[in-house]
């Protein structure tokens, strides 16, 4: 079994990052925590907690989700309102679905005789917490919770620390739970929080595309994942922006937003730190991973459109805290934007309130006992 006692390696620590393959976000955290790990000369691996699960649930679950993301909004709304959302009186929680995965991972910690376990997925932090509520885990447990707006599938109390986005999201949880936390704020590679060397080439393409046209972003997420993105392109280009569509790995999407002639349509992108940078503003809807790189990078983000559920209470709790602009229709979002004008006060206040975020090195907080 794992020990926290790293004398015999010489201070080398060995964590095992859990995460989900639920879109994209989730993982890149993840690795982004392992690189951190390695780079500071320690070990870190990371584990799918849907892989861990048995009887292809894992797979089911994945697929379902995706599919009511996409096309059954109103299922999954439905889904988080009755076993997610912040509520009181009993309700249903994710520990009978991860205890599923209990030997499997208490098995993986043993193989990698791991120091500590860190969870980037809500269900993954269901599964920790139970384990180290029942002695069966015997190695710390820290959960870095990833929302703005904090659900109670995160929260267990068997889990020994998180770390939370915000002073905001770190109160509810204590409320919660009792456990300590601490504020780190997001994780993003290093390419987001400097000079961009992409940017410029990503400039050269939109003034060519559309000369004059300053570039909007819309992001559909990993798995395409939009809510009227063709009516929203079309409505940026009606009032003087490029629409820049975001399609990630949707390969239907991104053909059908292809044939809009004023949308500069994107597949999946590696130099998002330079194209963040080219752009004037980030619509977004779902207050993941894409927001949190667009606030590193210093570029404003609306939020419209939102996807159900957490995506809706993040975007909504990000305005809340100054973070973007909340944008509910048409007329919203071009006043919105409108209000970013460069040099104005409002994209000054706004960049700065995303960049203050970043305050510790989350990997460090989840190793560090």
């Amino acid at each position: 079994m794992g020990t926290t006692d790293d004398g015999a390696r010489g201070g080398r620590r060995r964590t095992l990052i859990v995460s989900a393959g639920m879109g994209a976000g989730h993982d890149t955290v993840a690795a982004e925590l392992a690189r951190r790990a390695t780079a500071r000369g320690h070990e870190a691996q990371v584990a799918d907690v849907l892989r861990l699960l048995p009887y292809g649930l894992g797979t089911g679950l994945r697929r379902g989700y995706r599919v009511s993301v996409r096309h059954l909004p109103w299922v999954y709304a439905g889904v988080y309102g009755a076993l997610l959302r912040e509520g009181h009186g009993p309700r249903p929680g994710g520990v009978p679905l991860a205890r599923l995965a209990g030997d499997r991972l208490t098995e993986l910690v043993d193989r990698l005789d791991a120091d500590a376990v860190v969870s980037v997925f809500h269900l993954a932090a269901q599964l920790t917490g139970h384990l180290r509520e029942r002695g069966r885990l015997r190695v710390p447990s820290t959960v870095f919770l990833l929302d703005f707006a904090v659900h109670r599938q995160w929260l267990h109390p068997g889990n020994d620390r998180y770390l939370c986005l915000t002073d905001a999201a770190a109160a509810r949880v204590r409320r919660a739970v009792g456990a300590p936390v601490v504020t780190t704020g997001p994780v993003v590679a290093p390419g987001f929080l400097g000079p961009a060397p992409g940017a410029e080439r990503w400039r050269e393409r939109f003034a060519a595309r559309a000369p004059g046209r300053p570039p909007v972003l819309l992001s559909a997420g990993a798995w395409g994942a939009a809510s009227r993105p063709a009516g929203t392109a079309r409505l940026l280009a009606s009032a003087g922006w490029l629409p820049v569509v975001l399609c990630g790995r949707d390969e239907r999407l991104l053909a059908r937003m292809t044939r809009e002639p004023a949308a500069l349509a994107l597949g999946w992108v590696d130099d998002m730190p330079g194209l963040l940078a080219a752009c004037y503003a980030l619509v977004d809807n779902a207050a993941g991973q894409t927001a949190v790189q667009a606030l590193a990078t210093g570029l404003p983000v609306v939020g419209h459109r939102p996807l159900p559920g957490h995506g809706a209470d993040g975007v909504r709790r990000m305005a809340e805290l100054g973070l973007s602009a909340l944008a509910p229709d048409a007329p919203a979002l071009l006043a919105a934007l409108d209000a970013l004008r460069e040099g104005g006060r409002t994209r000054t206040d706004r960049v700065a309130r995303g960049r203050a975020l970043f305050r510790h090195d989350a990997m460090e907080s989840a190793t560090h006992w």
